[in-house]
């Protein structure tokens, strides 16, 4: 090998330790919160605010995550809507309710993702590069599901919308929710969601004029269940599940998406059109990532608060 030659692989490779480093001990821990305004709520009406929390993926020793999620809560949300994926290690239960006993008081929902009943699993990353996971539930370890359960809807009173329905009233405005449990793994009853949101909607007893908004709660935000959504009139859907592509390109974005989600959806706000209708999608980049994948790049860990707002307020 040249001089030359040998001067570039050892730059090249000196520049991808630089990178590994980076993504593993500096951006995976650069929490962030993004702030997002959707006006779907009736002329007048107070804001809302939402805290989306997504993907934290913790484990016991990762006091620096929560103390960040706890710190959330000085942002005073009106809901916190939860979408899956919470714990990432067998014992991460304690960490999770100190966690998110800051939010004790605040209404909220929640959906589950793989990751709330099964451990992870070590798997080679590049696996993940040739399309959509595929977990392996005969092997995994099962998590507690119903420990989880009685922290999110017995002691902070949220609401599961796995395969279900709920109705909140914030300020003023009613809120309706509809959600799927883990469409990643095909857990999803879409089958059931009209007659479940006919239901909620036989409920609404508002006198006044001015609708109830739906909302729409999934983990993986597969196209189908979307699609189900935005037919369901949907005003706004929340998901997370893509870690927004956890590596992505710099100026490029995602990879992958780890669904059949479009790349360029992977996280952020933006408008899904289906059938002639049309939902605000929020895919949260999430907080976490696996224990056996500790790495961001071009993609940090976020929360994000979205207020929602009067439809009046106008845009030029």
């Amino acid at each position: 090998m040249s001089t030359a030659l040998r001067t570039a692989a050892v730059a090249t490779l000196g520049v991808a330790a630089a990178v590994a480093v980076y993504a593993s001990a500096v951006e995976r821990r650069a929490y962030r919160v993004r702030r997002e305004v959707v006006p779907v709520l009736a002329p007048g009406a107070d804001p809302i605010r939402i805290l989306h929390l997504s993907d934290l993926h913790l484990a016991p020793w990762q006091r620096e995550k929560i103390a960040w999620v706890r710190s959330l809560a000085s942002l005073a949300p009106d809901l916190v809507i939860n979408t899956g994926d919470n714990l990432g290690h067998v014992d991460a239960l304690p960490a999770l309710t100190d966690a998110l006993m800051a939010f004790d008081g605040v209404p909220g929902v929640f959906v589950h993702g793989s990751n709330d009943y099964f451990a992870p699993t070590p798997k080679n990353p590049l696996k993940y590069l040739a399309g959509p996971s595929k977990g392996e539930t005969e092997t995994a370890v099962a998590l507690d599901t119903e420990a989880l359960e009685s922290l999110l809807g017995e002691r902070l009173g949220w609401s599961s919308l796995n395969n279900a329905v709920a109705q909140l009233t914030i300020k003023g405005s009613i809120l309706e929710f509809m959600g799927t449990n883990d469409a990643h793994r095909g857990w999803d009853r879409l089958d059931i969601l009209p007659g479940l949101v006919d239901s909620l909607r036989e409920l609404d007893d508002d006198d006044t004029d001015d609708p109830a908004i739906m909302i729409g709660v999934t983990h993986a935000p597969y196209q189908r269940v979307l699609n189900a959504f935005t037919t369901q009139r949907a005003d706004v859907i929340f998901a997370g599940h893509t870690h927004g592509g956890q590596v992505c390109l710099p100026g490029g974005g995602a990879i992958i998406t780890n669904c059949d989600l479009p790349r360029d959806r992977a996280r952020g706000l933006s408008v899904w059109h289906h059938a002639h209708h049309a939902s605000y999608l929020n895919v949260s980049a999430g907080i976490g990532t696996s224990i056996y994948a500790p790495v961001r790049f071009a993609c940090p860990p976020e929360a994000v608060l979205v207020t929602l707002v009067g439809d009046d307020i106008g845009y030029s």
